[in-house]
């Protein structure tokens, strides 16, 4: 399956690795001028599978990171810099970055930066990767505790989904990536959130299905972003449940590392208790997705008065905001949102003790 806009560039399963092979064949200069970006993890368990599809890049260059949210800085994006230029990379090279979100992120700004901009293609390996990270332009890392702080708007030259990276996966990272497709069908389409209350976390058992919803999410996404892709109006209810799930990442990462999806998810609560109090949401539907997400997701209850007002600290540097207003997008109903939304300190505090 392939997704068109302006020109097609998502690719799924077999057909990814043929397109993706035939373009290195007949469009990069050298073999010499392919670089994969890796990190100690998908180097082991992904860097295989991808040499099984497409065995000559066995010869091309790699570039191994550490593992991890906190290799996601603007140190890690200079030496891989350093690595490219010592390996003699051009501006007729090309990264293909192979791991999660941290790796694509990391892969895409360093593409756009090295030598004022070089190509790259996106092979994520994680669920939270395929559905959310690598979709929509966006390449960045963090600076300090402050989540995606630098970055750049950058389009890969091709996205490549293979589901089957999954199987090398926890349970808890299948969880991660669900949470932003959770998500998905909470900001624009009911059907689909009603699909992923009857999924169940075995890939392994239900691999068809999952590839449908898989399939099904990045659509979401990418139609939200074509329509508004430097984030200007619409594309902002893609932040449901980060305002608050962000800086829950970021002030716990110095404490102990917090999942993206987890964090998301507790963002999503606590948001939809918000839009239940002053943008319309039904209490049913609140209940609903209170439900339905803290029974998967270890929710963390207790967050002292000391934490929150650090959190409402961490919030103030989040990049939607406005006039030093903390800007919200919140749920009118399921599969239905809004942006832009100001909530004032004290209802962000309430929400933290529902």
């Amino acid at each position: 399956m392939k997704m068109k806009k302006k020109e097609e560039f998502i690719y799924f399963n077999e057909e990814a690795y043929n397109v993706l092979q035939n373009y290195l064949l007949h469009q990069v200069d050298s073999i010499k001028n392919i670089f994969i970006l890796v990190d100690d993890i998908t180097s082991i368990h992904c860097l295989p599978i991808l040499f099984r599809h497409i065995s000559f890049l066995k010869k091309s260059n790699l570039i191994k990171i550490k593992s991890g949210e906190k290799e996601k800085n603007i140190y890690t994006c200079i030496q891989i810099c350093k690595d490219l230029e010592k390996l003699k990379a051009t501006r007729k090279s090309l990264i293909i970055n192979l791991g999660g979100g941290v790796i694509t992120d990391i892969g895409g700004f360093v593409a756009s930066i090295f030598k004022r901009g070089i190509r790259f293609v996106n092979i994520p390996t994680t669920l939270l990767g395929m559905v959310d990270a690598s979709i929509g332009y966006k390449t960045g890392v963090n600076l300090g505790s402050i989540k995606n702080e630098i970055g750049s708007f950058y389009i890969p030259k091709f996205l490549i989904i293979d589901p089957h990276f999954l199987k090398t996966l926890p349970n808890k990272e299948i969880l991660s990536g669900m949470a932003e497709m959770f998500k998905h069908g909470l900001i624009a389409d009911k059907n689909f959130w009603k699909e992923m209350n009857q999924i169940q976390i075995d890939i392994i058992q239900n691999e068809n299905e999952w590839i449908h919803l898989i399939q099904k999410s990045i659509l979401i996404k990418q139609k939200i972003v074509d329509q508004d892709p430097k984030e200007k109006g619409l594309r902002k209810i893609l932040n449901f449940g980060h305002t608050i799930g962000h800086a829950l990442e970021s002030y716990f990462m110095s404490i102990k590392e917090m999942l993206h999806g987890v964090a998301v998810t507790m963002g999503m609560i606590y948001e939809s208790w918000i839009s239940f109090k002053i943008n319309g949401l039904s209490f049913s539907d609140y209940i609903e997705i209170r439900s339905k997400l803290s029974t998967l997701y270890p929710i963390q209850n207790q967050i002292s008065q000391l934490e929150i007002d650090k959190l409402l600290l961490i919030m103030e540097h989040d990049k939607k905001n406005e006039k030093n207003k903390i800007q919200f997008s919140l749920l009118k109903e399921i599969g239905k949102c809004s942006y832009n939304c100001q909530v004032p300190s004290s209802l962000i505090k309430e929400s933290f003790l529902i």
